[in-house]
């Protein structure tokens, strides 16, 4: 078996625990944001006159309808549009500037029918539904934050002392190297002979992106490598990998330093050895 055959039979098929899959913490944090209105807006729950209930509300305090685009599980509204009863293309904040607006919008999303039979019993709640949701279109960066959270463990646990999000600027050198392309490395570990400059990610599937990113730390890690006292080091894992499986091995016959999960070991005995 070769180096890179052993490389790919220990790659992971998830880096993830359970508590990747929700954060609550942010999830709470956006709820509460918008409480105060979400309480105001429960005054439509099973309102029989929905006009005269959001006129009410318009009165006292319209600011609380602009809310609303979280509750068809729309962030950003004012970017995003959408056609009107007229058919005219108009920005979905917009609807939230008048009474009409507001019943248009209701009327048109569906969500008049859902108040006046009162689907909903309360909207706080909803919308922490929603947000959980919607947090799940954050697990692709979480995964790559969750592999940087167990390379910075295991640095730490063994005594390694590092630099998180270090940009290449700070080394005239290296930066001469690469050009006009700054570079941002996710951590760096200086020792008395060596500094190296570390990627890190992890990826349960595959997909072009990972052909992307074997071809560009090729590209960098000679570069890099050129300049006397530095060396680029890829730490990378996932199944996925295997969807991509030709041009990692490129990768692996061009860049000395890549190392995974398990083999992390040998790249933390070389830097304890030059400590």
């Amino acid at each position: 078996m070769t180096d890179f055959d052993k490389f790919m039979s220990q790659l992971r098929e998830t880096n993830q625990s359970l508590d990747f899959f929700c954060d609550f913490d942010k999830i709470e944090e956006n709820v509460e944001n918008i409480k105060l209105s979400l309480c105001i807006l429960n005054s439509l729950l099973g309102a029989t006159d929905l006009r005269k209930g959001v006129e009410r509300i318009w009165e006292r305090d319209k600011s609380a309808f602009s809310v609303m685009d979280i509750l068809i599980a729309v962030r950003s509204a004012g970017k995003r549009k959408t056609l009107n009863s007229l058919g005219q293309c108009v920005v979905i904040d917009n609807l939230f500037d008048s009474v009409d607006g507001v019943i248009e919008y209701l009327e048109s999303t569906g969500l008049a029918e859902v108040f006046r039979k009162r689907k909903i019993k309360d909207l706080v709640d909803y919308v922490f539904g929603i947000e959980t949701g919607l947090d799940s279109n954050a697990r692709k960066n979480r995964s790559g934050h969750i592999m940087e959270r167990m390379v910075a463990k295991l640095l730490a646990d063994n005594g390694v002392d590092f630099r998180q999000e270090v940009y290449s600027t700070e080394w005239p050198d290296l930066q001469q190297v690469l050009g006009d392309d700054e570079k941002r490395f996710d951590f760096v570990i200086s020792t008395p002979k060596k500094t190296y400059v570390i990627e890190v990610n992890f990826y349960s599937n595959g997909g072009s992106k990972l052909n992307e990113v074997a071809r560009s730390y090729s590209d960098i890690a000679p570069k890099i490598n050129s300049v006397a006292g530095f060396e680029f080091v890829w730490i990378t894992d996932g199944v996925g990998w295997r969807s991509a499986r030709n041009k990692l091995q490129e990768a692996f016959g061009i860049i000395p330093g890549i190392y995974n999960l398990t083999s992390i070991e040998f790249f933390l005995d070389k830097i304890k050895s030059n400590l």
